[in-house]
């Protein structure tokens, strides 16, 4: 009887990094190509099936991890990372509805250049999955993970910059001070989920070493 394949959970966990690269994509896109709120109701679709794929490659692991007599990490730690790449996704696609929801007019140069970093964050959480399955020997995952909270830091920074420019420049436009500091703090909270899970792959590194 042929033996049965153990389940990759290194292999999902790339593929939910992937699929944040990917969700990060559709935001600058929508930002970049951006004409009213309620054309965006496509890119919505988009980001929701991008966002339903990553529940369903968590489905498998929460079904494996389970069942697994023993997981290359603790359970505890499967989940948990699990649930972090997930929170990615759905912060990313809260951003977009509450785009198409506040139905804003327009969007600010601040706002892409807070996509940007939002979608260099996911890459840079990206980088690292590829080299979590090596993180006992691998020489540059200590760094990779570095990288993700540096992006974060300076998403912190642009976060204040732009809170500080809309009261600032936009203290006539109440409704718009309302809507968009609102979506920076969104914004800023995909970052925050990038760096989640940075932190969460740094104590898995210490916990195993």
């Amino acid at each position: 009887m042929a033996k049965k394949k153990k389940y990759d959970y290194f292999d999902a966990y790339e593929q939910l990094s992937d699929l944040a690269v990917q969700e990060a994509s559709v935001l600058i896109r929508a930002m970049e190509n951006f004409t009213d709120a309620a054309a965006l109701k496509s890119v919505l679709e988009e980001a929701h099936e991008i966002e339903h794929a990553g529940d369903q490659i968590n489905h498998e692991i929460y079904k494996h991890v389970g069942g697994d007599f023993m997981p290359p990490i603790d359970r505890e730690d499967v989940v948990l990372l699990a649930q972090c790449l997930d929170n990615i996704l759905d912060e990313i696609e809260d951003v977009l509805q509450y785009l198409y929801m506040f139905d804003v007019h327009q969007i600010p140069e601040d706002a892409l250049r807070f996509a940007t970093i939002i979608k260099k964050s996911c890459q840079a959480v990206d980088a690292a999955m590829e080299d979590f399955r090596n993180f006992k020997k691998s020489k540059s995952f200590k760094q990779l993970v570095i990288d993700v909270s540096d992006y974060e830091e300076e998403g912190d920074v642009l976060y204040m910059e732009v809170i500080r420019n809309l009261h600032v420049n936009h203290a006539d436009e109440p409704m718009h001070v309302l809507k968009w500091s609102r979506l920076y703090a969104f914004m800023e909270s995909c970052c925050d989920a990038c760096e989640h899970t940075a932190d969460l792959m740094s104590t898995i590194l210490l916990k195993n070493m």
